[in-house]
């Protein structure tokens, strides 16, 4: 399906089809309207001229290389790109030196560095570009479907803006849908019947790169035949075999990790050991589950079941060990387990109230008898003057006031109704009745 027609040319091999409709200017890019519309972020840049370093983050197929590479086209930039998959150290420092005696960035433009799937750059290789994006020798574009904050170092990060992507909506794949049709170089030529779309635009999951695909597929499919009728029928029977059905970089994925997820703080273990399943049958990787199963364990189970915790991280070390088909064993004891699990979410409360109260009293002055008195002048202030040790006291208990003086008496834990959370409710009714006493 990538011949060209014999009345067009014969038997001239042409690119796959999102190759032929990528697009070299804004005109033809779909997708994205809150950085690249109308006062977007992007499209201010862009019409000022002042280029800073950022980091596209988003699912695949949506845009990120390609509009790297119209912003840069667009100011004149010379264009230098990497691949995270399979560049090293020094490629990095060969691509930093060739951009220090370009000659554009002699005359003030520094070359845009893109750098696909920036995430897969270890620490050393990320470290390698502070300074050049530091000093302004390169314009840094990243690509990454990860979240930055995990995956890009900190110094890196903090030089960078990060845009979020998003997948496609209907209405972009639609309008994509038509410009294929119409512009390509071999489907206007075509007579292509499109009566519907839903199916096209389900198995797609808004990845412009994949509607590409599928309709290449659909219309090969045809062999020639004319018209070529696309229907859900039609799109549903050529994909049976040709289009996997989860996708780790589509919707579904995150449709799948986000049901997984809710099954096991639900305590539904066989809905959350079939997620499982779905997921490992798709290729998942399965370090990627056993980091959600330890985040699981803490967040939901909690103080419910402290060893939980202790499980989740122990199966995160298995399944590194032993990798796959074996570590799927572990995945579903602790899955199961989990799910199984008695729940309870206060300590997740309580530091998220907890961050949310720092916020507003970074100021907030600690007792003097808290505080450590390691110099003469600090005991004659008072440091440290006043100060309980808890284990001079019956019960290991000394009743002092630890907050700062305007957040006495704050709770932040809340134990939850279960046997385990009980028992520590107990302890705090009797060390501290002023708070939790009933």
């Amino acid at each position: 399906m990538n011949f060209e027609d014999d009345n067009i040319g014969r038997g001239r091999m042409l690119p796959p089809l999102p190759e032929r409709m990528r697009p070299h200017d804004l005109d033809g890019y779909f997708g994205q309207r809150h950085l690249v519309g109308p006062g977007g972020i992007l499209r201010n840049m862009m019409d000022s001229g002042n280029l800073s370093s950022f980091i596209l983050w988003g699912p695949p197929g949506v845009g990120k290389t390609t509009l790297s590479r119209i912003v840069a086209k667009s100011l004149g930039r010379e264009f230098f790109t990497l691949s995270a998959v399979s560049a090293g150290v020094k490629d990095v420092r060969e691509v930093i030196e060739k951009a220090r005696s370009n000659s554009l960035f002699s005359n003030g433009l520094s070359p845009v560095l893109f750098i696909d799937e920036i995430h897969r750059f270890s620490k050393s290789q990320q470290d390698a570009l502070l300074g050049a994006v530091e000093d302004g020798t390169v314009v840094l574009i990243g690509a990454t479907t990860e979240n930055p904050s995990f995956e890009v170092i900190t110094p890196l990060l903090s030089r960078c803006q990060v845009f979020v992507l998003k997948s496609l909506d209907k209405t972009d794949l639609q309008l994509l849908l038509d410009r294929a049709l119409a512009k390509d170089e071999l489907l206007r030529h075509m007579k292509i019947d499109v009566r519907e779309t839903d199916a096209l635009f389900r198995y797609s999951a808004g990845d412009a790169r994949k509607l590409l695909n599928i309709l290449e597929i659909v219309v090969g499919s045809f062999a020639g035949k004319s018209p070529v009728i696309i229907d859900n029928k039609t799109v549903t029977s050529c994909l049976q075999e040709n289009t996997a059905i989860y996708d780790k970089g589509g919707e579904m994925h995150y449709d799948i990790i986000s049901a997984f997820i809710k099954s096991v703080r639900g305590s539904d273990p066989n809905a959350a050991v079939y997620y499982l399943a779905r997921m490992l049958a798709g290729g998942e990787d399965p370090l990627f589950i056993a980091r959600r199963l330890c985040i699981l364990a803490a967040e939901d189970v909690g103080l419910a079941n402290p060893n939980a915790l202790l499980l989740a991280d122990s199966t995160f070390r298995i399944v590194h060990s032993i990798g796959m088909p074996e570590a799927r064993i572990p995945l579903a004891e602790c899955t199961i387990y989990l799910a199984s699990s008695a729940k309870s979410n206060s300590a997740y409360k309580a530091i998220n109230e907890a961050l949310e109260v720092a916020k507003d009293t970074q100021m907030a002055a600690v007792p003097l008898y808290l505080r450590n008195a390691p110099t003469k002048l600090m005991e004659e202030l008072g440091y440290s003057d006043g100060y309980k040790y808890a284990h001079d006291y019956p019960g290991h208990f000394a009743d002092l006031e630890f907050m700062p003086a305007e957040l006495a008496g704050r709770r932040f834990y809340e134990p939850a109704d279960n046997r385990q959370e009980e028992g520590l409710r107990s302890r705090l009714e009797s060390l501290w009745p002023k708070y939790y006493g009933k």
